[in-house]
C-alpha cells in the first residue's frame, strides 16, 4: 500500500505533463512560412498545388482549434505533427511546381515573341510586294496601320517579358502574330484577286 502511495504522485505528474502538451509551434511557424513564401508565384503558376497547401493549412488550423477547445489534460498534438508535416510538404511542392510553371511560361513567351517577330518581318516584306493599283491605296494604308499596331503590341510583349510577366508577354506576342498573319492573308487574297483579272 505504501508503494502504491509513493507511485501515485508520479502517475499524477505524468498525467499532468501529458495533458498539458503544447502545440509544436516552431514546426507550425516553419510550415506556415513555407506556404507564405510559395504563395506569390504559386498563385500564378501552380494554382492547384497552392490550393492543396491552403487546404492542408485549413486542416491544421481546425485541428489546433479542436485541441484548444479541449480540457487541458485531454489535449494531444500527435495528429497536429502529421498535419504540420503535410502542410510543409504541400507548401514545398507548390513552390517547386511554381518554379517549373514559371520556367515553362518563360519558354512559351520567348517562343511566342520569336514567332511574332518573324511573322511581322514576313508581313512587312509581303506588304512591300503587295499589288498597288486603283482602289488599293486605302487598303494598303489600313494594313500598314495594322502592322504598326502589331509592332507596338510586340514591344509591350517584350516589356512584359523583361518585367517577368511571362503569361502577359505570351498573350501580347500571340496577338501581334495574329495581326501580322491577318495582314498576310489579306495580301494573299488581293494577289489572288489580281491574278483572276
Amino acid at each position: 500500500m505504501r508503494k502504491m502511495m509513493a507511485v501515485l504522485p508520479l502517475v499524477f505528474v505524468f498525467v499532468l505533463m501529458a495533458g498539458c502538451a503544447k502545440p509544436p509551434q516552431d514546426a507550425i511557424n516553419s510550415a506556415t512560412a513555407a506556404l507564405d513564401s510559395a504563395k506569390a508565384e504559386a498563385s500564378e503558376y501552380a494554382s492547384s498545388s497552392l490550393q492543396a497547401a491552403e487546404d492542408a493549412r485549413a486542416a491544421l488550423e481546425a485541428e489546433l482549434k479542436a485541441q484548444q477547445d479541449k480540457f487541458a489534460l485531454f489535449r494531444s498534438y500527435k495528429k497536429t505533427d502529421e498535419l504540420v508535416a503535410d502542410l510543409k510538404a504541400k507548401s514545398e511542392k507548390a513552390a517547386a511546381d511554381a518554379a517549373a510553371g514559371k520556367a515553362q511560361a518563360q519558354t512559351d513567351a520567348t517562343t511566342a515573341i520569336n514567332d511574332a517577330t518573324t511573322a511581322l518581318t514576313d508581313a512587312k516584306a509581303k506588304l512591300e510586294k503587295a499589288p498597288k493599283g486603283k482602289g488599293t491605296a486605302a487598303d494598303l494604308e489600313a494594313m500598314k496601320a495594322d502592322l504598326t499596331a502589331a509592332e507596338s503590341t510586340l514591344a509591350e510583349a517584350n516589356s512584359s517579358m523583361t518585367a517577368g510577366k511571362y503569361k502577359d508577354a505570351k498573350a501580347k506576342a500571340e496577338a501581334a502574330k495574329s495581326s501580322a498573319d491577318n495582314v498576310v492573308s489579306q495580301i494573299n487574297a488581293a494577289m489572288e484577286a489580281k491574278k483572276g483579272h
